[in-house]
């Protein structure tokens, strides 16, 4: 089975903050795991999918860029968007039909937009999905704490469906790529 680690909007300015902007949740912890699924995605020979947010620090300069800490391998892929969904106006859903990727791993920034959207959206385009429950983040919003955002979303995306594929929430420490969908089949 082919899969693809798609780290989401995990650039500089986002998970920092700005002047406008705290930084998001645990923001240390949330570095370190996206190293160490990077990590065993390089010795699973799974594929790196990056995806930048043309809106964060308006699309230029190093709070655009991947977060300075994350150790980007030389053969990611990097795509940019311009909308919450990962997938939309961009060549992604192309490139893992023509890769012929079967199960993605999803981390990022931020949880209740575009790592939420993610994950439905590659539901019902025929993927499993695994959410790293420790591997996306996000902010305070007027109402919710991050922390209270982020376990929201691991419990309506564990075992969220559309028809034939789902999603599964899993811990860094997991084994992210030995996928366990079928068992729940």
């Amino acid at each position: 089975m082919k899969q693809a680690l798609l780290i989401i909007d995990a650039q500089q300015e986002l998970i920092d903050g700005n002047e406008k902007e705290e930084s998001v949740f645990n923001k240390e912890k949330l570095l370190n795991n996206i190293n160490t699924a990077i990590e065993k995605a390089v010795e699973s020979d799974v594929f790196l999918i990056f995806i930048r947010d043309t809106d964060v620090a308006n699309g230029e300069g190093a709070g655009f860029q991947i977060h300075q800490e994350i150790k980007v391998p030389p053969a990611a892929k990097v795509f940019d968007k311009q909308a919450t969904n990962s997938f939309y106006g961009t060549p992604l859903l192309s490139f893992l039909k023509d890769s012929q990727i079967e199960h993605l791993v999803i981390m990022g920034c931020k949880t209740e937009h575009c790592i939420d959207t993610a994950v439905r959206t590659a539901t019902v385009n025929h993927f499993d999905v695994t959410l790293v429950g420790d591997g996306h983040s996000t902010t305070n919003s007027a109402i919710l704490s991050a922390e209270q955002i982020i376990n929201h979303h691991n419990k309506i995306l564990h075992g969220h469906y559309n028809v034939d594929h789902f999603s599964m929430v899993r811990n860094t420490q997991e084994d992210l790529f030995k996928p366990i969908h079928n068992e729940y089949r």
